[in-house]
């Protein structure tokens, strides 16, 4: 099962990278190697797909190009590889958004599945106490939400099939590793058990944290049209997505912001 984002960006999975229509621009891919995330791995040494994914970040319409601009929003878009990485589902590394000059805030991140099963994991705080922990799981033209400064991390949720996502980001994003990679990863780590099932493990580096799994919302109060892919969403109101670059929009909201729906507590 596929989604059409309606924006014109394709990904090709072998080789990895992408093609645009010829209404929009965007980069050359750039490749995350298995050696650049193996520090976020549960096993390390594990082999596995390399790349482990392709991603291009500033990528849009050529009409919306200013608009994007003026407005400090950035649309990236990210193709995973199939495959494991040892017993571990291929993913990103754990990370934090670096502070944005212009609003003063850690962004959030609004993201769209279009091919493939994926979870988003994020906690509240890349310390040794890592507050409240969610794994999300959305499959092709859900989104999800991660709320300014949490840690976190995407994860391809189905081994034989590939992921591909867009996202609305900050466009002075920055990843900050340093505290993730310090602790080995984030507070709990996917696995795949016997049956190829997602499993998750405790991280022993943090303190003891509780994980909630679950569906995403539907974001309302947000803005948001569950209806509408989140680039045509900014196509026909580019207010409506500048909560992204001014999250002070919706400083309220943010306290206490649940990014998932009632599920599984482990």
């Amino acid at each position: 099962m596929s989604f059409d984002p309606g924006i014109g960006v394709y990904a090709t999975y072998n080789p990895l990278g992408f093609q645009y229509r010829p209404d929009v621009f965007g980069p050359a891919a750039e490749f995350r190697r298995l050696d650049a995330i193996r520090s976020s791995l549960r096993d390390p040494a594990c082999a596995g797909p390399d790349p482990v994914y392709a991603i291009v970040m500033d990528v849009g319409k050529r009409e919306h190009r200013d608009e994007l601009q003026s407005r400090m929003l950035l649309f990236g878009v990210v193709a995973f590889a199939a495959g494991k990485l040892g017993n571990e589902p291929v993913r990103s590394q754990g990370h934090i958004h670096r502070v944005s000059k212009h609003s003063g805030w850690s962004p959030p991140e609004l993201y769209e599945i279009w091919s493939g099963r994926a979870v988003i994991y994020m906690q509240e705080f890349a310390a040794d106490h890592p507050g409240r922990c969610f794994a999300v799981e959305a499959g092709p033209g859900e989104v999800v939400v991660v709320p300014p400064g949490w840690a976190h991390a995407t994860i391809s949720a189905d081994f034989e099939q590939p992921l591909t996502f867009g996202a609305w980001c900050d466009r002075e994003y920055g990843f900050l590793y340093d505290e993730v990679r310090a602790r080995g990863g984030l507070a709990w780590y996917p696995w795949l058990g016997k049956d190829g099932q997602l499993e998750w493990q405790p991280n022993p580096r943090y303190f003891r944290s509780e994980l909630r799994l679950g569906p995403p919302r539907d974001y309302r109060e947000l803005g948001l049209n569950p209806a509408r892919p989140i680039y045509a969403q900014f196509e026909a109101a580019p207010s409506a997505i500048q909560w992204v670059s001014d999250p002070a929009r919706f400083k309220t909201q943010w306290q206490e912001f649940t990014p998932c729906s009632p599920g599984k507590l482990l």
